[in-house]
């Protein structure tokens, strides 16, 4: 098939996420990847600002990663988990066990971040079964919250924005509170987190679990917030007796500027969910990490047994990739290239807040956010940012980057240039209006 023709059968026959079969979005071939550039099906080269949705920190065809899953193919490339286990699972649950909390000790493999949420929240609910206390089915979490797309973390995800109205009559019924409202680095008032104490003091009896992204709520806005809030919360969990599970889907291994967001909080979660990043964006693959008060916990009674288990979980493939991006993260220096990704970013971006769609533009490590007044067209927007060489994503009202962290500054100026020239032309478009 022709480019074009491609196109067309994509449009006719293929469901991309979030969008609608009667009036998809332009979509554009890719024929290849290397480094931080993606190669459409037309030769045009792209700059990558998305790291496919935050997950490719190394870049594209690695040889270090190539190789490590060449190597494993060679060997098998799955066989099930249950009742068999494998090196690479072993090794890679030991590095993840190494690198967090002191408190996480045992590791559950999933498929998808989706899948490893889910898990965490049967965890918690398991746990507190099994000590008899089976009034605690609620879940406490903050708004403007993503934590997946299948029923229980949609559960968990903003009532408003988060795909709770046609579902409503389905999804667990949790509780929710406002989103941190301190920004980071702001001063600490006691007020901040004066919703979430009341809520736990009146109703820790019922409550399970609280989750929480630590840092930055990604999908949900794209709003960061302070350590103190997430160390207030960590001290009420513990006082009220609700389990604490931290989602660091989108920020673990690096992108915030610490190897966990958590961690800049000096806390220790009962249960922590990663994945996206963990095979370098090479293969589906997530991890739920949890004490041993937990784990054991879960089996109290006598009987009870963790009811999960993906048939694809610890494959190894995903498993040998991803200790292999382990390593070349740890060593390479990482820790400078965010910072410097960072500072770049609030440089480069500043102008925008000039313009006058522009709400706020922030910056977190690898993150850079420019959030609109008014949602954008992305119909318009994303051809349009093809026009100029790069590949950035915007949704509803923000857009935003998460590079690899290997990009150069030549090529991180050129997607913070286009983010104006395109902020610009929209805002100049609907002043017309």
């Amino acid at each position: 098939m022709t480019n074009d023709e491609l196109r067309a059968y994509d449009q006719k026959h293929l469901w991309h996420p979030y969008t609608s079969m009667l009036n998809p979005s332009p979509v554009f071939p890719v024929a290849s990847a290397d480094g931080v550039y993606l190669t459409l099906e037309t030769g045009q080269r792209l700059i990558d600002g998305m790291s496919s949705w935050w997950a490719c920190i190394h870049g594209y065809n690695h040889p270090q990663l190539n190789q490590a899953i060449h190597a494993q193919v060679e060997k098998m490339s799955h066989v099930m988990f249950g009742g068999l286990t494998h090196r690479p699972a072993i090794d890679l649950a030991k590095k993840l066990i190494d690198l967090t909390a002191d408190n996480l000790q045992h590791v559950f493999f999933a498929d998808s971040g989706s899948v490893a949420v889910e898990v965490a929240i049967k965890m918690a609910l398991q746990y507190w079964y099994a000590q008899g206390k089976t009034e605690k089915q609620k879940l406490l979490t903050v708004r403007n919250g993503y934590y997946g797309d299948t029923f229980g973390a949609m559960a968990v995800c903003d009532p408003v924005n988060g795909m709770h109205g046609m579902f409503r009559n389905i999804l667990a019924d949790n509780i929710f509170v406002e989103a941190p409202a301190c920004e980071d680095g702001e001063a600490w008032r006691d007020e901040m987190i004066a919703e979430m104490a009341q809520a736990l003091h009146t109703q820790h009896q019922n409550i399970a679990a609280v989750i929480i992204e630590p840092m930055v709520q990604n999908a949900g806005g794209m709003r960061f917030y302070c350590a103190e809030y997430l160390r207030q919360l960590s001290q009420l969990c513990k006082q009220f007796n609700v389990l604490l599970i931290l989602d660091e889907i989108a920020t673990g291994f690096g992108r915030t500027g610490s190897l966990f967001a958590y961690q800049q909080a000096n806390i220790e979660p009962d249960i922590l969910t990663i994945g996206k990043t963990l095979t370098g964006g090479y293969m589906t693959l997530a991890a739920t990490l949890t004490s041993t008060k937990v784990a054991q916990g879960i089996s109290a009674d006598g009987s009870g047994v963790l009811m999960h288990g993906p048939t694809f979980m610890a494959n190894p493939l995903a498993c040998s990739v991803a200790n292999a991006s382990i390593d070349l993260l740890l060593a390479s220096n990482w820790q400078e290239k965010v910072n410097h990704i960072e500072q770049q970013l609030t440089q480069e971006l500043a102008p925008c807040t000039n313009l006058e769609v522009v709400k706020n533009v922030r910056c977190k490590g690898a993150i850079g956010v420019v959030e609109l007044h008014h949602p954008i067209d992305i119909n318009w927007m994303q051809p349009r940012f093809v026009e100029l060489g790069v590949w950035i994503r915007p949704f509803g009202k923000l857009v935003y980057l998460m590079p690899p962290y290997i990009i150069e500054k030549a090529e991180l100026s050129k997607l913070t240039q286009a983010i104006y020239q395109v902020v610009s032309e929209f805002s100049s478009s609907q002043t017309i209006t």
